[in-house]
């Protein structure tokens, strides 16, 4: 048993603690999985703030690929998933989920290199946005459309130019968290526990290291190795745990619209953290993006569905029991 597995109180599953109580808050549903989901955020934005210090010795892209490389070991070592639990089918789907996280992480920070930040976070977030807007349900495009609003009033792209490179590597990293959001579900629902986790973040790891390691060459010192293991566990270990947990409890498209929370939480992060303080428009921005979540928070909890051949769920609202 792994430090991972979870079960609910005196052997209960957490699925049995949803039907307590009709119409209150249920610690397996849509509640549970939006405040797994802003845990995340913040848990992102604050990992992010800290390793801005690092930028200048390391380069936006070795911090990002030292943080994928580190979260990686953290992973493997913490939950040691045994390759003959899993089929080739999960272990295909593992590899990619692992390469479409360390390409959102390395094309967003490509595309920082090349935007302000603010318009790369605006084009990045079409991929979260259009994985809302196609999901089931067509309640839900009307909160999407409110999130994609209040992003563009958080960022505000048209104060920045566009430059080529970078356009091209913020709509990389866009299709790269559109599959991270679509596979992590995927893989959450036929993979037992963590375990999928645990074999797509040493792969995100191990890619993230290739790539980032020549620039890294000459330029790294024991000091901001053991800086980037600390803040691998804030991010991207923890918010990627959280977001495994939140996708088995809600669908793809809530949680695409979810994601809009992102640059609000980055706003208060920055205003907290670093001492930046918005303007009209992003506080304006603030205000949609968060009735979008409590909207779409409302609407987005999944339903369980009849067990598949392989004798995973389909789809199921809370983490699976260890056997």
């Amino acid at each position: 048993m792994s430090a991972f597995d979870s079960h609910g109180p005196q052997g209960r599953s957490p699925s049995r603690l949803r039907s307590v109580g009709a119409g209150r808050w249920r610690p397996g549903g849509a509640e549970t999985g939006f405040l797994m989901a802003v845990a995340s955020m913040t848990s992102v934005q604050l990992g992010l703030a800290l390793a801005i210090p690092l930028f200048g010795q390391l380069g936006a892209l070795g911090t990002a690929g030292l943080r994928l490389g580190w979260g990686g070991l953290l992973m493997l070592v913490l939950i040691r998933p045994r390759l003959r639990d899993f089929t080739r089918r999960d272990l295909a789907a593992c590899t990619v989920l692992g390469a479409a996280t360390a390409g959102m992480m390395l094309f967003f920070m490509l595309a920082v290199a090349h935007l302000p930040l603010g318009t790369a976070s605006a084009l990045e977030f079409l991929g979260p946005l259009a994985v809302s807007l196609f999901g089931p349900g067509g309640g839900r495009k009307l909160w999407a459309v409110l999130a994609g609003l209040g992003v563009l009033l958080l960022t505000e792209p048209w104060h920045g130019g566009l430059d080529a490179v970078g356009l091209v590597c913020a709509l990389a990293a866009a299709g790269c968290w559109a599959a991270y959001i679509l596979l992590t579900q995927r893989v959450g629902d036929r993979v037992t526990g963590f375990g999928g986790l645990a074999v797509s973040m040493p792969v995100a790891g191990l890619l993230g290291a290739l790539i980032a390691g020549p620039g890294l060459w000459g330029q790294l010192t024991w000091r901001p190795v053991w800086i980037m293991l600390v803040l691998a566990a804030v991010s991207p270990v923890l918010p990627f745990a959280l977001e495994f947990l939140a996708l088995r409890r809600l669908t793809t498209a809530a949680f695409g619209t979810l994601m809009s929370l992102e640059p609000a939480v980055a706003l208060l992060i920055g205003l907290l953290v670093l001492g930046q303080t918005p303007g009209l428009a992003p506080a304006a921005g603030v205000v949609l993006v968060v009735i979008a979540g409590v909207g779409v928070t409302r609407t987005g909890a999944r339903t369980p569905t009849e067990p598949t051949e392989a004798g995973a769920p389909a789809s199921q609202p809370c983490p699976a029991e260890a056997p």
